[in-house]
């Protein structure tokens, strides 16, 4: 097999990046040798590469489910929302700068250029490139500066499969549609359908499936059923709603005779949602997303995440009351977290010329220490130790610790201490620090004891990376057994059909 294929949506958060992880997964199973890419992404949930580089997590994920170690190749172009109409920009994983969303038109060319490349590269190394688009397909508005979408399927003359989420409703239409609104030579590109998370008997859509392909002339490569047990590694914040819990809906109940309560706390501009997620992966500790001062006051162990925006973030906290309830948790000695941003929340002064432009602001004061950002940003694998055992993680953040009278946390290998502990309250800019699964049941028998719950018993099996691996592989069941490959193999091989039909006409 030798081909590409661009894997579509009509909406955000359709399943793309889950379905191309599984084709991933799935052909690498076969022996062919197949590199995952999206263009552009737009997530604050990233992750770090061998070189210092940054990539949405989502690509992460797909280059594991390859075999291979994330690179920025996958991902050229990530943009990091700071702001509704703000975006932190990260080309070939490094800073290139902010852009607002009516001159992001400017850097087409440039971009465009090096995203060309890049596939280019790929397709030159391996058997089958799976590309994941961005968004909708059809956001029509801004077809002459897409470069993820219908512009990168034209460029790179790239067959399209293009995913709905029937969850939400209106799937068939929203395919039609999609499809429709496209102008002639990108319909031609698309290549067939794929109906994602359907409940019940899929006999009863046969009908509908069979009038849509009357309607665009395209098959239906496949319904894919929906699978609660599906959560691990979520592309962005769309995926931790205020209220839903971190992990399988029903939880591990594990042999703990009592159980642990976290609160995750939503921050608007949340990055980095997948830290909480090996907490999610625990027997007996329940993680929910909350917004509120009473679930903060409640919680057996509060987590402050990651943000994009540091010092808007801080003010949002204090509008909602949340910085009394995270105060009164620290002066009970009841068990927080803060990492990253959060973590940098959580000092008694910041020091923000560059994210904000804020200047000099005052943090929680829960920690005694001073936060200044500075213009260069620290992207790097990180490897230590903390509890007496190894640990790894990765950092992304302008802001550093300038000044602490703390006590050091954990140890980083290369570059000494790093994060401080203050009786029950503790932080670092370290993410993933918490899929060390030692130093987490290390770290969840702390908090027990120290939120009261001494009889809390930490599962001592618990895997994160093997469970990680698990997903993919459900991923790619799902893949092979629900869509038809045989198809999907010949669309990458022979690419787009000239002579595809074109939707001229309204249904009336």
């Amino acid at each position: 097999m030798k081909g590409a294929l661009l894997v579509g949506g009509t909406s955000s958060d359709a399943g793309k990046s889950l379905i191309v992880a599984g084709l991933c997964r799935l052909l690498t199973r076969q022996g062919v040798r197949v590199a995952p890419f999206k263009a552009q992404n737009m997530s604050n949930n990233s992750a770090v590469t061998l070189d210092g580089g940054e990539i949405g997590r989502a690509q992460a994920l797909q280059a594991f489910a390859c075999g291979l170690a994330p690179s920025t190749r996958f991902n050229p172009v990530l943009l990091k929302p700071g702001s509704d109409r703000r975006s932190h920009v990260v080309v070939r994983g490094r800073p290139a700068g902010d852009v607002g969303a009516r001159d992001y038109h400017a850097w087409r060319s440039r971009l465009a250029g090096i995203i060309a490349d890049e596939l280019a590269g790929l397709r030159s190394e391996y058997d089958v490139v799976v590309c994941e688009g961005a968004g909708s397909v059809a956001e029509i508005n801004l077809r002459a500066t897409d470069i993820a979408n219908m512009g990168l399927a034209r460029s790179a003359r790239l067959p399209v499969l293009l995913v709905s989420d029937i969850d939400r409703g209106g799937s068939l239409a929203h395919l039609f549609g999609s499809t429709a609104v496209l102008d002639a030579d990108d319909q031609r590109l698309i290549a067939g359908y794929v109906i994602n998370k359907f409940r019940g008997d899929p006999t009863i859509l046969t009908p509908g499936l069979d009038q849509l392909r009357d309607l665009t002339g395209r098959p239906t490569f496949g319904v894919i059923p929906f699978r609660s047990d599906l959560w691990i590694d979520a592309e962005d914040s769309l995926a931790a709603p205020v209220g839903r819990r971190v992990g399988p809906p029903d939880g591990p109940s594990g042999s703990s005779p009592v159980r642990l309560s976290v609160a995750a706390i939503r921050l608007p501009r949340v990055s980095n949602t997948t830290d909480v997620e090996a907490l999610g992966c625990e027997p007996g500790v329940d993680v929910t997303w909350v917004d509120d001062p009473a679930s903060v006051t409640s919680a057996d162990l509060v987590v402050l995440p990651g943000t994009r925006a540091t010092v808007a973030d801080l003010s949002w906290l204090r509008e909602r009351g949340l910085d009394v309830a995270l105060v009164d948790r620290a002066r009970r000695a009841r068990p927080v977290i803060g990492i990253c941003g959060g973590f940098q929340m959580l000092a008694r002064r910041i020091d923000d010329p560059v994210e904000s432009a804020a200047g000099p602001v005052d943090g929680l004061g829960i920690l005694d220490m001073e936060i200044v950002f500075d213009p260069g940003k620290v992207l790097r694998q990180v490897t230590g130790t903390g509890a007496g055992h190894p640990i790894t993680g990765y950092e992304i953040h302008h802001g550093r610790v300038r000044s602490t009278r703390e006590q050091t946390w954990i140890v980083d290998s290369a570059h000494g201490p790093e994060g401080v502990v203050h009786g029950a309250v503790r932080g670092t800019h370290w993410h993933g620090l918490l899929a060390s699964d030692a130093f987490r049941r290390t770290f969840l028998r702390e908090v027990a004891r120290e939120c009261g719950k001494p009889d809390f018993v930490v599962a001592a099996a618990t895997v994160v990376d093997d469970i990680r691996n698990r997903q993919v592989d459900l991923m790619a069941d799902l893949v092979g057994e629900y869509l038809d490959m045989a198809r999907i193999a010949a669309v990458i091989e022979d690419g787009p059909d000239p002579k595809a039909p074109v939707i001229t006409h309204h249904v009336g």
